[in-house]
């Protein structure tokens, strides 16, 4: 099951986002050592975790298994205001268009169970997309995401030359979304549907 959160309540609301909060800081500031904020030595949490991000969460036995923030574009986002420089024109955007951000596995997982999880949630983020009207994600990757995005097998192309950003070397890329996804994935060996599911609000965790 795949859950999805719309908004963030803030730290010690919701276990789930919690948890993702620390798998985070786990991946991409002990293991990658990015440069981002970390909060209590414990929780990686960045500007972009607001009242308007979208998070797809998979958790088992509630453990956090694998996890996807998705931003509006038609606000602050990522790509829009840090990363602009990847794109050779206009950063796409629009209230049709999401990007694809914080895309974490737990280090806990196996790397053939990290696989069937990223696919999980890349299939799970297309039937949210189709449900919502979304025609296009972007992301920004490093080279080790940029070479695996486009196997998943959608049509995908990039905005720009990959640079180096932080001394890795990084790009953006734009996916189409559309009728004919389910099936470019599934024609790839990667769509593994799971049960998409609306978590509780979190003004009705809060009364």
């Amino acid at each position: 099951m795949v859950e999805i959160f719309t908004g963030h309540p803030g730290l010690g609301v919701c276990p789930t986002l919690d948890r993702m909060h620390q798998d985070r800081k786990r991946i991409f500031v002990d293991l990658l050592k990015w440069n981002v904020p970390v909060i209590d030595g414990t929780f990686e949490v960045d500007q972009f975790d607001t009242a308007h991000a979208i998070y797809l969460v998979e958790s088992r036995d509630g453990e956090h298994v694998g996890s996807m923030r998705l931003l509006p574009t038609d606000r602050p986002h990522l790509l829009g205001s840090l990363f602009g420089h990847l794109c050779d024109e206009e950063v796409p955007t629009g209230k049709d268009i999401l990007e694809i951000t914080r895309g974490c596995l737990s280090p806990r997982l196996r790397a053939a169970e990290r696989m069937k999880a990223r696919n999980r949630l890349m299939t799970a983020a297309v039937h949210y997309g189709l449900r919502h009207g979304v025609s296009r994600f972007t992301c920004v990757a490093d080279n080790g995401w940029l070479g695996q995005i486009p196997t998943l097998g959608w049509e995908c192309r990039s905005l720009g030359d990959k640079r180096r950003v932080g001394g890795v070397i990084t790009g953006a890329l734009e996916i189409a979304i559309n009728d004919r996804t389910p099936d470019q994935l599934r024609a790839a060996g990667c769509f593994a549907p799971a049960p998409l599911i609306a978590a509780v609000p979190f003004t009705t965790l809060a009364a």
